[in-house]
């Protein structure tokens, strides 16, 4: 398998942080770069509510995600970090798509049963719709 780009979606969970772990060493391994996308949700319903906010929503988010490509920097590894506005699921496979991503990595919230299937599963999502493979992060197997 061809792996020059990897695709790590960002929730600022520590989930997602386990993702970045793992993302880390496989672009080491594979001398790919990374790149870090959050994902910021707004629904439609509460756009016009939430406009004034945006721009402070999108610079706290920015800066999380600063301090996550620092890491991965540091770790060596070639990276961006990508802010955008929409539904996770749909926004990281559409960024995929975009940016010709050979690898998506990602942690799971792991919920079950009626949460599950009130919420849904953006890792769930992603799998089924992705334009490459997903690799999904359990936060049992991540290293501490």
């Amino acid at each position: 398998m061809k792996c020059q780009h990897i695709l790590v979606p960002i929730d600022f969970s520590q989930d997602s942080e386990h993702a970045v772990d793992s993302a880390i060493g496989l672009a080491q391994q594979f001398q790919a770069r990374l790149t870090l996308l959050h994902a910021i949700y707004i629904p439609e319903a509460a756009e016009v509510n939430l406009a004034a906010y945006m721009d402070k929503i999108r610079s706290e988010a920015d800066q999380s995600m600063d301090s996550r490509l620092q890491r991965v920097q540091d770790a060596g590894v070639t990276a961006e970090a990508v802010t955008a506005v929409g539904a996770p699921s749909q926004t990281i496979v559409d960024t995929a798509r975009d940016r010709h991503a050979d690898l998506i990595v990602m942690g799971t919230h792991g919920r079950t049963g009626l949460r599950h299937m009130l919420i849904g599963s953006v890792a769930e999502r992603v799998v089924r719709l992705a334009p490459c493979p997903v690799m999904v992060v359990p936060r049992e197997s991540a290293k501490d």
